[in-house]
């Protein structure tokens, strides 16, 4: 009886200097494909042994004939048995042909080029890919390939999809002497500035500064060197990128369609004006005159600071110190440790309003009219006059060393750090402004909307013009960085406004509070709003539409916390409401 030889099951590499061709199907050293063929050949052994013996044998020397012909020959006989065939026999060489002809295009290419056209494919359809077969899922699981992916959609708008994805940093771990003094804290600022005792030696740490980037920062746990970063990582773990994607998608998803899990926080007596988070906790300000600490995991209190002798309007804090400001007139140093108050500074005429610590230069804002910036390692400080009413909020970009201010007279202001000169004022607002800070550094913004040119501002790319928009302190001086490109504002005439800080003009007006605008905050995925109205909203950060309003309070919302994954906002109604959009798994 006659029977078909069967395929070898081991990997056959192809010989050394060998020039005879083979046809993608009977390449060698194509395992998938001999496995495919040895299926098909057993399947049709199986037929064959079903037949009557002599035909079996005729079958058989057919065969044999067609596969030791030379490949003209085959051709002829090819067109000789398709010259005698039926449609119905034609019908099924069609049908079979087209599954035959199918190339696995990824299994006969290099893997350096099979993984350069899946990374053309979007996380969706690379998913689907990776479940066609193991080779496919093991190039379409690639570290290099969802790497891209990350690089191109974590901390910023995809410009393809227009999908983003939250950073998601993870807490730093850091060392802090448990009782830390003042005196370890601040050694040398005795002999600069009596009202500054014990501050000189206090340095913040630097991720307390608001701007943010938009360069995707690889996760901590990575074991890998990227070039165009410079990042040295932690080489104890490594995980995979589409872990990481997948991780941050979900907390992406749950932004879009609204799920979070909200915990409300009650402790204090009077309006909570002014919070921050930072790593795991929350610190809140209000006009009880106490600063309380939150732990963001348990929504319990850890702490509170009490020393001010009126509402506290402005706070900003690391894992060691904390800096308040209170109507009271002074700004005060807390070991955030301990509890203890490091240093009192009282320089400011009238309340105070709003302060921005960004490492050891401070800038406070007061009823006073004017703003201060204490430069503790020069043992400097200064004051900036120009606003004809209070100034609700400072805010420092320290690449440019510029600032930014909001004040009650509906104006803001853009300073010059190192002239000590206003650059702009920006007008437009019909009502108090509260709130001013510069868009994130490589913000989306910078790249796809265009202010329209003034009339005497003709050529607004022309980096010279650009430059010299900014004053002396910028033409004089071509290698120091401009300020950021635009700033956001939110005011008491119910309105958000985007300002070209080049130019003046004001890009765009976000409508939609029935009540005066409290307080702003913004990242480099959204714009997050409070209201008199007592809504919070969600911002588009580049179209300005508003994609999600929040509710909860009951009295208007006077500050706002946010992070990748959390947005907290205090309110007059003593309460603090926590919105976590981590799914139960993220931690």
């Amino acid at each position: 009886m006659g029977s078909l030889p069967t395929l070898p099951r081991e990997e056959i590499a192809l010989p050394q200097g060998s020039h005879r061709p083979f046809c993608y199907r009977h390449r060698p050293d194509l395992a998938y494909q001999r496995l495919v063929d040895e299926v098909s050949m057993q399947d049709l052994q199986r037929k064959l042994e079903n037949l009557p013996e002599d035909r079996q044998q005729a079958i058989n020397s057919i065969w044999t004939l067609f596969s030791s012909a030379l490949e003209e020959e085959r051709h002829l006989i090819l067109e000789g048995i398709l010259a005698q065939c039926c449609f119905s026999q034609l019908s099924y060489i069609s049908t079979s042909v087209k599954a035959l002809i199918r190339i696995d295009f990824l299994a006969v290419l290099p893997s350096e080029i099979s993984i350069r056209i899946l990374q053309y494919l979007d996380a969706t359809t690379l998913s689907k890919a990776a479940q066609v077969s193991q080779l496919w899922k093991k190039l379409a699981d690639d570290d290099i390939i969802w790497y891209r992916m990350c690089q191109q959609h974590i901390n910023k708008k995809c410009s393809r999809c227009g999908w983003s994805l939250p950073l998601l940093q993870a807490p730093r771990q850091r060392q802090h002497p448990e009782n830390p003094d003042s005196d370890s804290l601040c050694p040398r600022a005795r002999d600069w500035n009596p009202s500054l005792k014990g501050l000189g030696d206090l340095e913040p740490e630097s991720d307390v500064s608001y701007s943010h980037d938009s360069c995707l920062d690889p996760p901590t746990k990575r074991q890998r060197m990227l070039h165009h970063h410079a990042i040295e990582l932690n080489t104890a773990y490594t995980r995979p990128w589409k872990e990481v994607y997948k991780e941050r998608l979900k907390v992406g998803l749950n932004w879009k369609h609204g799920r979070y899990k909200a915990t409300v926080l009650e402790g204090h007596t009077d309006s909570v004006m002014c919070l921050q988070i930072y790593n795991e906790f929350l610190l809140t300000g209000s006009y009880d005159s106490s600063i309380r600490l939150w732990s963001l995991g348990s929504g319990s209190l850890v702490r509170t600071f009490l020393g001010h002798t009126a509402g506290i309007r402005a706070l900003q804090f690391d894992s060691s110190k904390i800096v308040s400001g209170s109507l009271d007139e002074t700004i005060k140093i807390w070991n955030c440790q301990t509890g203890q108050c490091l240093l009192t500074i009282s320089n400011h005429n009238d309340a105070l309003l709003g302060l921005h610590l960004v490492g050891k230069v401070l800038a406070s804002s007061s009823m006073d009219k004017t703003i201060k910036i204490w430069n503790f390692e020069g043992k400097e400080a200064f004051t900036l006059r120009g606003h004809k009413d209070g100034v609700n909020s400072v805010s420092m970009d320290t690449t440019s060393r510029t600032l930014i201010s909001a004040s009650d007279d509906f104006t803001l202001r853009l300073w010059d750090l190192d002239t000590r000169q206003c650059i702009r004022v920006f007008e437009g607002h019909c009502g108090q402004v509260q709130r001013a800070l510069f868009s994130p550094v490589g913000s989306e913004y910078s790249h796809l909307l265009e202010p329209s040119p003034l009339p005497d501002f003709p050529h607004q790319k022309d980096m010279c013009l650009v430059r010299s928009s900014y004053g002396d302190g910028f033409s004089a001086c071509p290698e120091r960085s401009l300020p950021p490109p635009y700033v956001l504002s939110g005011s008491l005439d119910n309105t958000l406004r985007l300002w070209d800080t080049a130019s003046g003009v004001c890009v765009r007006v976000d409508f939609g509070h029935t009540e005066g605008v409290w307080t702003v905050a913004t990242d480099n995925l959204r714009v997050v709003s409070g209201a008199g109205d007592s809504l919070v909203k969600v911002w588009d950060v580049i179209t300005g539409s508003c994609l999600r309003t929040l509710t909860g309070h009951t009295g208007p919302v006077t500050c706002i916390g946010l992070t990748d994954s959390i947005l907290a906002t205090g309110s007059d109604d003593c309460r603090v409401i926590v919105y976590d959009f981590k799914p139960d798994e993220v931690e």
